[in-house]
């Protein structure tokens, strides 16, 4: 197994509309010089900002699978679908872009902050379906407290509403301090995990007892790989503040091509 940490000086920070929206990306674009090209089929992942509002004007997407994550504020989505679309804080839009489809969006504060991850599927099949677009609230998805002071959204998993071809489960975690979770990353997957709020650390309890403690911080982007058995990791808020993580699975490697995104 691994936990690797990388400082947001080994991500992509870039500004959106003239400077209205900021940008830090654990995953850049293939031209961008993050130190992460890719963990399995997760290709992009950014995380934006703005203090009022701003947008991103009408470009194309094909073959992938792009999830929009509200934190807060309001994001919406119009395509050549004919999708005019809303969503509000603890919201989501998936497009699934097959053969072809253009958006635009606009996100509106005060203090609006998002996602976006981009999947990829088997892309040659993928370029084959039809495009889709749908929507979902917050309420839409489960909440749970499986120990005391930890609480966790399902965006992509048991009971959540979300149903992608690429195989991925997500993940919206808050730890209070002085408290931890445990959960299990299968053999043969790793985690994708960007700490929003907060200070915290990693451990394998997996043989029964703590390894040492791999620290992170706020906006540090961690990437863990169970190798070839499964891996029991306590993830622990030591500071004073709740520490908030945002988490994907994704299998290490896949049995389909991926798009080389080289350097």
């Amino acid at each position: 197994m691994t936990i690797k940490v990388y400082s947001p000086n080994q991500q992509v920070l870039e500004a959106y509309d003239r400077g209205k929206i900021d940008v830090q990306k654990p995953i850049g674009f293939p031209h961008q010089d993050s130190v992460v090209r890719r963990v399995g089929p997760l290709f992009y992942w950014s995380w934006a900002y703005t203090k009022t509002e701003g947008g991103i004007g009408l470009h194309p997407h094909q073959g992938f699978e792009i999830m929009t994550y509200v934190i807060n504020g309001q994001l919406t989505h119009g395509d050549t679908l004919g999708t005019k679309s809303t969503v509000g804080t603890g919201g989501v839009q998936v497009m699934q872009t097959g053969s072809g489809v253009s958006h635009e969006e606009s996100v509106k504060g005060p203090d609006a902050e998002m996602f976006q991850i981009w999947l990829e599927p088997h892309l040659s099949q993928a370029l084959k379906r039809v495009p889709t677009y749908a929507e979902y609230q917050n309420e839409h998805f489960p909440v749970s407290s499986p120990a005391q002071g930890v609480h966790v959204k399902t965006l992509i998993g048991e009971g959540a509403p979300i149903h992608l071809v690429t195989d991925a489960k997500m993940w919206d975690m808050t730890v209070e301090p002085g408290r931890a979770h445990e959960q299990v990353v299968p053999a043969g997957f790793s985690w994708a995990a960007l700490a929003i709020r907060g200070n915290g650390s990693w451990m394998d309890v997996s043989a029964g007892s703590e390894s040492s403690s791999v620290p992170f911080v706020h906006r540090d982007f961690n990437v863990i790989d169970a190798g070839g058995t499964d891996k029991r990791i306590k993830l622990r808020n030591d500071a004073d503040a709740p520490l908030r993580v945002f988490m994907i699975e994704v299998p290490t490697t896949v049995d389909y091509p991926l798009y080389n995104k080289g350097r």
